[in-house]
């Protein structure tokens, strides 16, 4: 059984910051995929960022520059610290993990919600 417990949304005012985070439990396999993925009402699930194992990170274009990603293998968690928010960054931020050799093995957090005010 794998868990991720996310933490740290909330309600930020534009050009503001916020650090979210997720940490997983369980059976978790020492290659894997961890990252965060973020749905806007009436949009699609988009992916935000993620990180490897071996530390090789994936940003989308939109958070390039604005929004760090980074990870503790000895906890299993990982930290997306987002700088510069605008109102398009308001969003259910939901944390993925993903195992197996072609990830397979994939796991949501529960959401965190992030509102930003103009």
């Amino acid at each position: 059984q794998v868990q991720l417990v996310e933490s740290g949304g909330g309600l930020v005012q534009a050009w503001g910051s916020l650090r979210l985070s997720c940490a997983a439990s369980g059976s978790i396999f020492s290659i894997n995929t961890m990252g965060w993925s973020r749905q806007a009402p009436g949009k699609q699930r988009e992916l935000v960022a993620a990180i490897t194992s071996g530390s090789r990170i994936n940003y989308a274009d939109s958070v390039k520059g604005r929004f760090t990603l980074s990870r503790d293998n000895a906890k299993n968690t990982v930290y997306l610290q987002m700088n510069s928010l605008n109102a398009d960054d308001t969003a259910v931020y939901y944390c993925n993990l993903k195992m197996g050799w072609s990830g397979q093995y994939s796991y949501w957090g529960q959401g965190t919600q992030v509102t930003v005010s103009s």
